[in-house]
């Protein structure tokens, strides 16, 4: 729990990132002394100092929208840190996920952020658990209804790629992909879980072949 390489400001302050880790989407932009840093270290929960109270400040401390914190990294030069967090509820006091919800310019999402959000989205509803929620009727219908859906997707991926159509692939793929992110929420296994998985046997420089197969020379 080293600080001295921490450049805090003439205020005693330094810049935190705050970061989505299973998506990388960045939640907010805020500020941590000595004492909130060494405590966001100890505890694993986002804490920072508030400007305007002039006070530690213990994210989720009255919303319960907490951060536990899986990661903090420091700049090159010293002056930033980042949190890297899975939150419990919206970061921006407004209610929104993240406190960068303006858009100036809109951007495609890439694949990481997408299934983080989508299963960000069903936990939530397998938790809430709303009416004519389609994730909350599958749910009561029970895991082995879940089971034959993605058998029934998986087919039609097969069909779409044997009948060589990109577009009904794409479509079913992602068809495919959401039931399988259901059913990792309903047995309590994430996305991180898969990455790290595929990143221990992917490594760049590692053999692209499935567990159990390995990949010929090339």
């Amino acid at each position: 729990m080293d600080l001295s390489a921490v450049r805090f400001d003439e205020k005693g302050l330094v810049p935190v990132v705050v970061q989505d880790a299973r998506t990388g989407e960045v939640l907010t932009l805020a500020y941590a002394n000595r004492e909130a840093l060494e405590e966001t270290l100890k505890t694993r929960r986002s804490t920072f100092y508030s400007r305007s109270r002039q006070a530690i400040w213990r994210k989720g401390e009255t919303s319960g929208h907490t951060q536990e914190v899986v990661e903090v990294l420091l700049d090159c030069d010293g002056d930033a840190v980042v949190y890297r967090v899975i939150p419990q509820g919206p970061a921006c006091h407004t209610g929104e996920r993240t406190c960068f919800h303006r858009a100036l310019l809109e951007g495609e999402k890439d694949l990481g952020f997408v299934v983080g959000q989508v299963y960000a989205t069903i936990k939530e509803r397998l938790r809430t658990l709303p009416e004519g929620s389609y994730v909350a009727r599958m749910h009561q219908a029970g895991l082995d209804r879940i089971l034959k859906k993605i058998g029934e997707e998986a087919g039609e991926v097969i069909l779409a790629a044997k009948n060589q159509n990109p577009e009904e692939l794409r479509h079913e793929a992602a068809d495919l992909l959401f039931h399988l992110l259901l059913t990792l929420a309903e047995l309590g296994l994430t996305p991180e879980d898969l990455a790290k998985t595929l990143w221990e046997r992917h490594r760049p420089g590692e053999s692209l072949a499935p567990a159990g197969e390995p990949e010929p020379p090339a």
